[in-house]
């Protein structure tokens, strides 16, 4: 039952973005900007966590998952370190989902050209 749940949640957290994105003149960069910030404030007041409790990785792995890490690894590298965790506690907590991204871009790069739209 946690695939299904996972399932759900991350199809409905995908569903405005892609709403987004067929209906309305926002690049898909604005659009994953705004799910990332949308993590990261809904991470630093304390919602997100519940969610992605309940959620798993329906709520953990769309970008607004990746903006919850991110608030998450700040804070609690503020917490350890001072003013200093607020530069290094985003990267320290999101490094493994930033290098799996650099690589399976780098690959999908080497095997396959992109078009552009007309």
């Amino acid at each position: 039952m946690d695939y299904v749940w996972a399932f759900v949640i991350g199809g409905l957290l995908c569903l405005p973005a892609q709403i987004l994105i067929d209906k309305t003149k926002l690049t898909p960069a604005r659009i994953l900007v705004s799910y990332v910030v949308a993590g990261v404030i809904l991470g630093a007041v304390g919602v997100y966590e519940p969610f992605v409790e309940f959620a798993g990785c329906g709520a953990a792995t769309p970008l607004t998952g990746f903006g919850y890490l991110i608030a998450r690894g700040v804070k609690e590298a503020v917490t350890e370190k001072g003013l200093l965790g607020a530069l290094t506690g985003g990267l320290s907590e999101t490094a493994a989902g930033i290098t799996a991204a650099l690589v399976f871009g780098l690959i999908a790069a080497i095997f396959f050209r992109g078009k552009t739209k007309n």
